[in-house]
């Protein structure tokens, strides 16, 4: 089963301002996202990857931005935003600001402990699970590029 995105549930609404961000990987989008999010009138939603010292970043938590970086090169975070006030301008409101990911996935997810520790431990499971875990991840971007259609 897949994860539920609780971004696209209030996208679903239609009426409230939603985007995902991290400050470490694009401080521009960030910004602009908590710009449109404070300006709109209605509710709004800012989902941020931030990484904790318990998913035990390899160098620790002095590398924080870098993984927020390496999270959104890699496609395992994608960032967006949807503004429903750009409908009303005749614009899309959804907007995808991550690429695809770069092939750096595995090399990401095991740059923290909280998975590499399951490489350590179950090294033939941790490998099916984390392949699974891409191929979601590629999903998730592919879904999310849809979205740029469906929301003209």
């Amino acid at each position: 089963m897949g994860k539920k995105s609780l971004s696209e549930i209030a996208m679903s609404y239609g009426y409230v301002y939603v985007a995902q961000i991290a400050l470490g990987a694009n401080p521009a989008q960030a910004l602009k996202a908590i710009q449109e999010a404070e300006a709109y009138n209605g509710p709004s939603l800012i989902i941020g990857y931030a990484p904790c010292e318990l998913h035990g970043v390899k160098g620790g938590m002095n590398h924080c931005q870098d993984e927020m970086k390496a999270a959104v090169k890699a496609g395992y975070w994608n960032l967006f935003s949807f503004n429903p006030a750009l409908k009303a301008e005749g614009k899309n409101p959804f907007t995808l600001t991550s690429k695809e990911g770069d092939g750096s996935y595995q090399n990401f997810l095991n740059n923290e402990t909280r998975y590499s520790s399951l490489t350590r431990k179950f090294p033939e499971r941790a490998k099916v699970l984390f392949d699974r875990n891409e191929e979601a991840a590629k999903a998730r971007f592919e879904h999310l590029q849809k979205l740029i259609e469906l929301y003209k």
